[in-house]
């Protein structure tokens, strides 16, 4: 079973993975079901276009959940996980067959991401922000459903602790101690996504959780690598049980962005070694797209190795209509702006540092240093040709004509990962061309093969923003295809095991 809040993500899951296209008026949904809703089960275009946040507080209004629970299975569920935790909880039946898989044993994995805009270094920080009682609430399902292991994907903001009244609050230890209250080991992680082989500098938070009775039938096994990384997690795990105080100092976050050797050694000759394949050569960008919309270049062995290993698990449709090739249309002075930040990647980070602050507004001049390191370029002009500019002053008027409140635009270098992608079009320009990425473009970025297809519609705006999840947020949002799969390889490990 999959559970997605917004209906704009669940049309491209249930094109993808369900082979249902929620958008033909013909198409009966039989395994995408809506917790409650607005509108009629014969109203879906209304449903995918609903904003989430008015959901039906009853949970009986247009419900497509039979009240046994035997449509859950294989089932995608639309609509809050508080709310599908409450109906689990009004409906016992349904709960017991979910958490016993339908009368298979014991449910290996629960796994989430739970939306973390306010744990997110690019977002506002917000302790108290609703969107914080995501995480406990995933551990509330996973405590209905007792898995054997629950794992948990979120930003890296999340280690970052909240300050009030000079305390400090750190959610990811709160939220693992969560799961050590209900009786799970929790194991933290800092990795990232370039590890594993993708072409995307992208850190990210994990906790992988073991059931107490699954733990100690594992232990046995581990090795001295694996012991070691557990050794604070079964001592935090026991002094939450037994209510003993605890800070965020009893228990380890292993860091593999720290490169430290300790680490890295544990890692690498333990279950966790599919999220450091790629520990010595980064995946760059240029492999990920460099083929895109040019007959010169071919697919590189990284593209060709995500269509051929996860391809086969989709319906191999064809992208008839080249929508995820579609360019956005960027206003001229757009464009010039994108020069200088493809000028910026080739010079040093004082003069790039001293660049970004005129741009921003908050620096009045450029130093003699930048303007020497900087006037030998070519930048776009008005008339469309590229020219040096004449004079120190002359650039520092050229750059407050471009001037821009955006912290995180960036021209993509050729031969590195990406950064961390966000969710904006404009955030990254292409290295190469003074133009944003294409759909298609990031969704290689971030992995996916290229007959996974994106729905509904391209990007949004406005009040728009609060609450939908067009092609460009899906995406960027996604947990990278290979590190998923990673992920998924080290919790296979542990099951083998058993």
């Amino acid at each position: 079973m999959a559970n997605e809040l917004s209906p704009m993500a669940a049309e491209t899951f249930a094109f993808n993975h369900l082979s249902e296209d929620l958008s033909c008026p013909d198409t009966q949904s039989k395994h995408t079901l809506w917790i409650s809703s607005n509108f009629t089960k014969a109203e879906m275009s209304r449903r995918l276009r609903e904003d989430p946040r008015t959901y039906p507080a009853d949970l009986t209004k247009n419900s497509d959940l039979l009240n046994s629970g035997d449509n859950l299975n294989g089932s995608l569920i639309v609509g809050s996980i508080l709310s599908l935790n409450k109906w689990l909880a009004e409906h016992p039946e349904a709960k017991e067959k979910l958490a016993t898989s339908f009368g298979e044993g014991d449910v290996d994995l629960v796994s989430g991401g739970p939306p973390c805009q306010s744990f997110s270094l690019a977002g506002l920080r917000e302790k108290n922000n609703e969107k914080n009682s995501l995480p406990w609430a995933f551990a509330q399902f996973a405590n209905m459903i007792r898995p054997k292991f629950v794992l948990l994907e979120n930003v890296t903001g999340i280690l970052r602790p909240f300050i009030e009244n000079g305390e400090r609050y750190h959610a990811w230890f709160e939220v693992s101690k969560a799961f050590a209250n209900i009786g799970y080991v929790p194991l933290t992680l800092h990795i990232n996504a370039k590890f594993a082989g993708v072409a995307q500098n992208r850190p990210r938070f994990i906790l992988i959780g073991v059931r107490k009775d699954i733990y100690k039938k594992l232990k046995p096994s581990f090795n001295s690598a694996e012991q070691e990384l557990f050794e604070s997690s079964e001592h935090f795990f026991d002094m939450t049980q037994n209510d003993e105080p605890t800070t965020h100092t009893d228990l380890v976050v292993h860091d593999l962005n720290k490169s430290n050797e300790d680490t890295i050694h544990r890692f690498k000759h333990s279950f966790l070694a599919p999220l450091c394949t790629h520990m010595e050569k980064f995946v760059s960008v240029k492999e990920a797209i460099d083929d895109l919309g040019s007959e010169k270049h071919t697919p590189s062995s990284y593209v060709k190795a995500l269509n051929k290993s996860f391809s086969k698990c989709l319906n191999r449709r064809k992208d008839s209509d080249n929508w995820s090739h579609r360019l956005i249309d960027n206003l001229p002075r757009v464009r010039r702006r994108f020069r200088i930040y493809q000028i910026l990647n080739q010079v040093s980070s004082d003069t790039k540092r001293n660049v970004y602050g005129v741009l921003s507004g908050k620096v009045e001049e450029l130093s003699e240093s930048t303007w020497e390191e900087i006037k030998h370029f070519e930048f776009l002009m008005e008339s469309g040709s590229f020219m040096k500019i004449p004079s120190k002053l002359d650039l520092e008027q050229y750059l407050r004509l471009h001037l821009t409140k955006k912290q995180t635009q960036r021209a993509l270098i050729s031969n590195e990962p990406a950064p961390a992608a966000l969710s904006i079009p404009d955030d990254a320009c292409h290295y190469r061309e003074l133009r944003t990425l294409t759909a298609r473009e990031m969704a290689r970025i971030q992995s996916f093969p290229d007959d996974f297809i994106f729905r509904s519609k391209m990007t949004t705006g406005g009040d728009g923003r609060k609450f939908e999840v067009p092609i460009y947020t899906q995406i960027g949002n996604a947990v990278p295809v290979l590190l998923g799969q990673s992920l998924g390889l080290c919790v296979k490990d542990l099951l083998s095991r058993l």
